[in-house]
Parts: C-alpha cells; sequence; structure tokens
C-alpha cells in the first residue's frame, strides 16, 4: 500500500489537531450555557403580579399552579432551543472554519517542505546523469534562515563540491597520462621503424622490430582509447549538425579496408574471409561532436567486424528515425552472447570470457566508449544476443531540430530494432 505523502500527512495533522481544538471548544460552550440557564426564571407565582395600575394582585392558587407550570415549560423549551441552535450553528461553523483551516495547512506545509523539494530535485537530477560525475556542478544554494534543513542543503553542497574535485581529478589524470604516454610510445615507434628499415639488418632484427611494432600499437590504440573514453565522459560544449548515415558509411569502408589490410598481412596462412557489410542507410541527423559520434560508429563496426564467424559471417548497419529520434543498428553474426553477459561488454576492461581465454587483441573499451558517447549527446545505446549467434546493438540519439519529410523512400522509413535480422 503506498503511503501518504509528507505534505499530506502533515496537513492531516493540522487539521485533526484544529478539529479536535474545536470540538474540545464546543463541548466546553455547551455544557457552560446548560449550566447558565439550569436557574429558575419568571416571576414569583405567591407573591402576586401586577396589574396595569402598578398594583399587585393575588392570583389564585389554581391559577398559580398552571401558570407556574406553563413558565417552566417555556423555561425549559427556551434552554433547549438555544442549546440545540448552539449545536447545530457551532457545528456549521466548526465545519467551516475546519475546511479553511486544511487548506492553510496545505498551504503553509507547501511553503515549509518547499526547501526539501529543492533539495530533492536537484538530488534526483544528478542521480539522472547518464554518465557518473556528470552533473555534480550542480548546487543546491539554499537561501533562508540557518535552520536545519539550510544546514541539510548545506552539508550536500558540500558533498558534491568534493564528489565534482575528486570526478574531475580523476579525468584529468587519465587525459594527462594518456598525453603523456604517447610521447614515448611514439619515439619507440620511430626508432624500431628506423632499426628495421636500415640496410643490410638481419632477418632476426626484422621480425623483432615488427614484433615490437604490433606491441606498440596495440599499447598505442589502447592510449587512443581512453583518451576518448575520457573526452566522452565531459560535457559537450559544441554541438554540430551530423548525418548518422555517412558517419556509418564513412568509419564502415575504413573498417573493411583495415580489415582486408590485415588478412592480406598474414604471410603463409590462408586470408580469412572478410564478412561482407549489408547497408540500409537513411538520413538519421543528430546534434553533437564529429569526432566522437565517428568514434561511436567506428568502435561499433569494428567489433562486429572482428568479433564475427570466420566462414559466411555478415554486418548489417542500419540507420534512420524512429518515434523522432536518430538511430544507428549494428548487428553481426558471430558465438552465442548469453543474455546475463550483455551488461558486462559495456564496462571498461571486461569483454567475454571466450575473448579472456583466446587472448583477444581488444582492451574491452569498444562498447564502453559507445555507452559513454552516446550518453554525451543525450542517447543511449542497448544490445541484445541475435538468435543463431552474434548481437544486435541499437544506438538511440536526440534528432536534430529539423521537420522529417512526410513521405519517405521505403529505404527511409522508420526503424524498428526488433525487426532487424
Amino acid at each position: 500500500m503506498k503511503r501518504l505523502t509528507l505534505r499530506i500527512r502533515l496537513t492531516l495533522v493540522y487539521g485533526g489537531l484544529f478539529l479536535l481544538a474545536a470540538i474540545v471548544l464546543l463541548a466546553v460552550t455547551y455544557f457552560l450555557v446548560d449550566q447558565r440557564m439550569a436557574d429558575p426564571v419568571g416571576v414569583a407565582i405567591n407573591k402576586g403580579v401586577l396589574n396595569a395600575n402598578l398594583k399587585p394582585q393575588i392570583v389564585p392558587p389554581g391559577d398559580g399552579e398552571e401558570l407556574r407550570i406553563l413558565l417552566q415549560k417555556v423555561q425549559t423549551d427556551t434552554k433547549q432551543n438555544a442549546l440545540n441552535s448552539l449545536l447545530t450553528q457551532g457545528g456549521i461553523a466548526l465545519g467551516v472554519v475546519s475546511v479553511v483551516a486544511i487548506a492553510f495547512g496545505w498551504l503553509i506545509t507547501g511553503r515549509t517542505l518547499q526547501p526539501l523539494q529543492q533539495i530533492t530535485s536537484t538530488a534526483r537530477r544528478i542521480a539522472g546523469a547518464d554518465t557518473a560525475g556528470r552533473g555534480l556542478h550542480e548546487r543546491i544554494a539554499l537561501s533562508g534562515p540557518h535552520d536545519e534543513v539550510r544546514q541539510l542543503a548545506d552539508t550536500f553542497d558540500e558533498m558534491l563540491e568534493r564528489l565534482d574535485r575528486s570526478f574531475d581529478g580523476q579525468r584529468r589524470f587519465v587525459a594527462n597520462a594518456s598525453h603523456e604516454l604517447r610521447t614515448p610510445l611514439a619515439l619507440n615507434r620511430s626508432l624500431v621503424e628506423l632499426a628495421i628499415t636500415r640496410p643490410g639488418a638481419p632477418a632476426e632484427v626484422r621480425q623483432l622490430g615488427e614484433a615490437l611494432l604490433a606491441v606498440n600499437e596495440r599499447h598505442e590504440r589502447l592510449i587512443d582509447g581512453l583518451l576518448t573514453l575520457a573526452d566522452s565522459e565531459n560535457e559537450l560544449t559544441e554541438r554540430s549538425r551530423v548525418d548518422l548515415a555517412e558517419v556509418a558509411a564513412y568509419v564502415g569502408e575504413q573498417a573493411l579496408d583495415a580489415a582486408r589490410r590485415q588478412a592480406d598481412g598474414r604471410p603463409g596462412q590462408p586470408a580469412p574471409r572478410v564478412p561482407e557489410i549489408f547497408w540500409e542507410l537513411a538520413p538519421a541527423t543528430t546534434l553533437g561532436d564529429p569526432i566522437l559520434l565517428e568514434r561511436l560508429a567506428h568502435n561499433l563496426v569494428e567489433n562486429a567486424i572482428r568479433h564475427n564467424l570466420p566462414g559466411e559471417g555478415w554486418v548489417s548497419v542500419r540507420t534512420g528515425w524512429s518515434e523522432g529520434r536518430a538511430v544507428l543498428v549494428v548487428a553481426n553474426t558471430g558465438p552465442t552472447v548469453p543474455g546475463y553477459e550483455i551488461e558486462t561488454m559495456f564496462q571498461p576492461f571486461r569483454r567475454l570470457r571466450q575473448e579472456r581465454v583466446a587472448g583477444g587483441r581488444g582492451f574491452g573499451l569498444g562498447l564502453s566508449i559507445v555507452r559513454a558517447v552516446a550518453r554525451a549527446h543525450g542517447g543511449s545505446v542497448t544490445a541484445r544476443p541475435r538468435d543463431g549467434g552474434g548481437l544486435v546493438v541499437t544506438v538511440v540519439l536526440p534528432a536534430a531540430p529539423m521537420v522529417p519529410p512526410a513521405v519517405t523512400a521505403p529505404e527511409e522509413a522508420p526503424l524498428s530494432a526488433a525487426a532487424l535480422v
């Protein structure tokens, strides 16, 4: 059973206390009036009455008794009518004043709880931030007297300040460390390339140099991934119009070329078949950072090509509109992915157990960067296992402020992620 809100409960308490006090006051008034009207009123029958000439007239005994009874009846009726009127009129007044008191109690309670509502709304905005650490720059900045609520708000602001500094320091450390590591890696690559291209270099030196270059390239990709992850967790300051269809087509061709070069660069081994890509690209314009969005699409397509079947594998890339939002859907064939492993794949440096055992070349940053970039743009990314193996990854981003075409070509029909495969 859902409990009543604090405002309703306080209003009911205020209204109940006022009603109780009013009922007690009405009961005390009724008792006092009843006691006061219990004294006999009227004239002394046996003393006689005054006639029109102000002379005493003796009332006969029989008539006096009848007159006394009549006066007592009049007195009793008058008393009862007065008490009934008191109860009736007092009850009506009590009801009206109680309603007014409850209404004022509702308004006063709302004004009293307004600082708590401000604290709650700020905490909810921070908790609803897409990325950890984003939104910590907000402050409650509660004004008013230094009471208990003000102390609570100030304590909350102090906690946010410390958390904000902590997250900023962490991001700066990752970015600075990545930049500092790029220089020695570039120097190592230059020295190794110089050594293996020198005339007369032995075959062993060339082979060792190629192995060192591969290790160096792996480290460079790791540093580049860390930098992208750190940048994507920062607030976007500038946004431009980006069409996901153009980005997907560009990075798809790049990923295919890289896969073909890698397949051709294995001497003595049969070249693995590069998966075929099926395109269905419709305009899907959003506002954001072109570099980060390009990295998002590149990671999705590259992962779809890399983690695929060695024989008859394929990749599907689709873009379009869905419920007024820009959508990018990438699906592929591949090994079966358990549903409970999906969330693990979006965590930094986390990979599927098959990849850890096989010693895959990935670092576990690809999907982490995709999620961070999507959240930085106010969007979301979801993944689900595909029937028969592989994944279907769907990225949904806010559409750019434009009116979608009223009549679209068949390939520009609204996308439904569930309809893919």
